[in-house]
C-alpha cells in the first residue's frame, strides 16, 4: 500500500477581540437599542411628511406628522390597528422588511464594534433591541388610547418585540456563529435538503411575481386609468404608487399562492386556477394583475410547480448513493419550503376594516400543503431514478476488490479535494512511497534489549567462522563501556569539584 510521505498541517490565526468594561458595554447596547428605535420611527415620519407636502388637499404640520407617525411605526412593526369601522390586518410588508432590514444592520454594527463571536454573546444585544421596541410599541399603544386609531397594548408589546427580535438575530447570526451551531448538527443530506428547499421556496416566489407583472402587463389599460383617476396631482399620484408598492410584497405571495393551486380570495372574490368567483374589487391599481374571468389556460400556471419539484429532485440525486438518503434529503427540501410558505401566508392577508372587502386571505394551510406536494412528488420521483444505484452484495457477503495501481499513473488523487484550497495544494505535493523502500524494524517481545545467552541458544550459526569472529565482537563490546563508564566516572567527579576514589585512597583517615 503507498504511505505518505509527510503530514498535512493547518494552522489557524486567531484574532483577540477588544475588551470593554461593564459601563462601555452597557452604554454601547443602550445606543444601539434606541438608535434602532429613533432611527425607524424617523423614516416611518419621513415618508408620511413627503406624502402630506406633496398632497393638493393636505395641511402639513410637525406635529401632525409625527403622532401619525406613531400607528405608522407600529403598522411596520406588523400590530394590527383598530377602527371605528372595523380592524386593519392586511399591512403592507415592504415596510416590515425594511424595518427589520434597518434593526438587522443595527445589531449587526453592534456586534462588530463589541467584537462579539460567541453564540451566548449575541443574547445581550438581541434583548437589548427586542425590550426597546417592546417598550416603545406599548407606550404608543396606550397612549393612543381610545382615539380614532387604536391597537391592543399587549399585541403592540409582544409584536413589535418580535420583529426586531428576529430581525436582531438574523443580523448577529453570521458574526456570532449561529448559523454554525444550527448546520453543524444536521448530516450532510439533510443540509443538502435545507438548502433545497430554500431554493424552491425562492422560485417559487419569484414564478409568482412573474405572474403579477405579467398581470400588469396585460391589463396595463386598466392600471393606467386606476392611476389617472386617484387624482391630477402630483402627490395623490405619489400617495397611490407608495401605496402599491408597499403591498407589492403581499401580491407577489398572493401570486405564489396562484400559481401553485392555493389561490386567494378577497371578500366574495375567489381566485385559483381551478375555481373563480368574482365581484367588486377596490380601485387600487395593483389590484389590476387579478384575472377578470376563468380562463382555459388558468391551470397551465401549475405546471410552474412541477417544473420546480423536477429540479429540487435533480440536485438531490447526487446526494448519496443510497435511494433513500436521496428521497430524505427531497422530503427535508419540501418540509423547509412548505414552513416557509405558512409564514408568508400568514403575514399577507388579514382583516380589511370590516367593510364589502374584508378579510383578505392567503390559505396559509392548503399553500404549505400545496407546496410541500408540488416539492415531495417529483422530486422524489427523479431522486429516485436518476441517482447513482449501488449493488447489494448477494447472500450477504461483501464483496471486496482488491484496487489495481498503475505504476505510471499519478499517486495523487486528482479526485480529492479539501474545503480549504490550502490543505488541497499540499496534498497535491505529496510524495507517494512503497513499502520496500523501508527498513521494517521487528518488535522485540519482552524489553528493548536482547539476551545474549538467549541470542547464543536460539539462533543458530552454519559457518563456524563466523560464529568465532562474532564471539570476538562480543568481548571486544564488552570490554568498551568499561572503559568508557571510568572515564564518565572521572570527568562526573571533577565536574563537581570531588577527587576521584585513588585519590582518597591514597590520601590518609581523618
Amino acid at each position: 500500500m503507498p504511505v505518505l510521505q509527510r503530514e498535512v498541517t493547518r494552522e489557524v490565526n486567531t484574532v483577540r477581540p477588544p475588551e470593554f468594561s461593564r459601563s462601555e458595554r452597557t452604554r454601547v447596547l443602550v445606543a444601539a437599542a434606541v438608535g434602532s428605535v429613533v432611527v425607524g420611527y424617523a423614516a416611518v415620519a419621513a415618508v408620511l411628511a413627503l406624502i402630506s407636502a406633496t398632497a393638493t388637499y393636505a395641511q402639513f404640520s410637525t406635529s401632525g406628522v409625527l403622532s401619525a407617525a406613531a400607528p405608522a411605526w407600529l403598522a411596520a412593526h406588523h400590530v394590527p390597528l383598530r377602527f371605528e369601522s372595523g380592524q386593519l390586518g392586511v399591512l403592507p410588508l415592504l415596510a416590515t422588511a425594511l424595518l427589520m432590514l434597518l434593526v438587522g444592520r443595527t445589531a449587526a454594527g453592534t456586534a462588530d464594534r463589541l467584537g462579539l463571536y460567541e453564540p451566548l454573546q449575541a443574547r445581550g444585544v438581541v434583548l437589548s433591541i427586542a425590550g426597546a421596541h417592546a417598550v416603545t410599541g406599548g407606550a404608543i399603544a396606550l397612549i393612543m388610547g381610545d382615539g380614532v386609531v387604536r391597537a391592543t397594548p399587549a399585541v403592540a408589546f409582544f409584536g413589535c418585540a418580535a420583529v426586531s427580535g428576529i430581525a436582531a438575530t438574523i443580523g448577529v447570526a453570521r458574526r456570532c456563529g449561529l448559523y454554525e451551531v444550527v448546520f453543524d448538527k444536521l448530516d450532510p443530506v439533510a443540509l443538502h435538503g435545507l438548502r433545497a428547499g430554500f431554493m424552491a421556496l425562492f422560485a417559487l416566489v419569484s414564478v409568482g411575481a412573474l405572474a403579477v407583472a405579467a398581470g400588469l402587463a396585460v391589463s396595463w389599460p386598466t392600471t393606467s386609468g386606476l392611476f389617472a383617476g386617484a387624482g391630477p396631482s402630483f402627490g395623490v399620484g405619489l400617495g397611490v404608487f407608495l401605496l402599491c408598492l408597499a403591498y407589492l410584497p403581499n401580491a407577489i405571495i398572493a401570486g405564489f399562492s396562484y400559481v401553485v393551486g392555493a389561490g386567494f380570495s378577497m371578500g366574495g372574490v375567489e381566485v385559483t386556477p381551478l375555481r373563480f368567483v368574482g365581484g367588486d374589487v377596490p380601485p387600487v391599481p395593483l389590484l389590476a394583475a387579478m384575472p377578470e374571468s376563468a380562463y382555459p389556460w388558468s391551470p397551465g400556471v401549475l405546471v410552474g410547480g412541477l417544473l420546480i419539484g423536477l429540479v429540487v429532485g435533480w440536485t438531490c440525486r447526487k446526494v448519496s448513493d443510497r435511494s433513500t438518503s436521496r428521497v430524505r434529503a427531497v422530503l427535508v427540501a419540501a418540509i423547509t419550503a412548505a414552513v416557509g410558505s405558512l409564514v408568508l401566508a400568514a403575514t399577507a392577508g388579514g382583516r380589511l376594516a370590516g367593510g364589502a372587502f374584508d378579510p383578505v386571505t392567503v390559505p396559509a394551510g392548503l399553500l404549505a400543503l400545496a407546496v410541500l406536494v408540488w416539492v415531495l412528488v417529483p422530486g422524489a420521483l427523479v431522486a429516485w431514478l436518476a441517482g447513482n444505484r449501488t449493488k447489494a452484495a448477494a447472500a450477504g457477503v461483501a464483496e471486496f476488490v482488491e484496487p489495481d495501481y498503475d505504476e505510471d499513473e499519478e499517486a495523487v488523487d486528482p479526485d480529492v479535494v479539501f474545503e480549504d484550497d490550502e490543505l488541497t495544494d499540499q496534498f497535491e505535493q505529496l510524495e507517494v512511497v512503497d513499502e520496500d523502500e523501508f527498513e521494517v524494524e521487528e518488535d522485540l517481545e519482552d524489553d528493548d534489549y536482547y539476551d545474549e545467552d538467549e541470542y547464543e541458544e536460539e539462533d543458530e550459526y552454519d559457518d563456524e567462522e563466523d560464529v568465532a569472529d562474532d564471539v570476538e565482537d562480543v568481548e571486544e563490546e564488552d570490554e568498551e563501556p568499561v572503559e568508557d563508564e571510568e572515564d564518565l566516572d572521572a570527568e562526573f567527579d571533577e565536574m563537581l569539584g570531588m577527587e576521584s576514589e585513588e585519590d582518597l585512597d591514597a590520601k590518609p583517615e581523618r
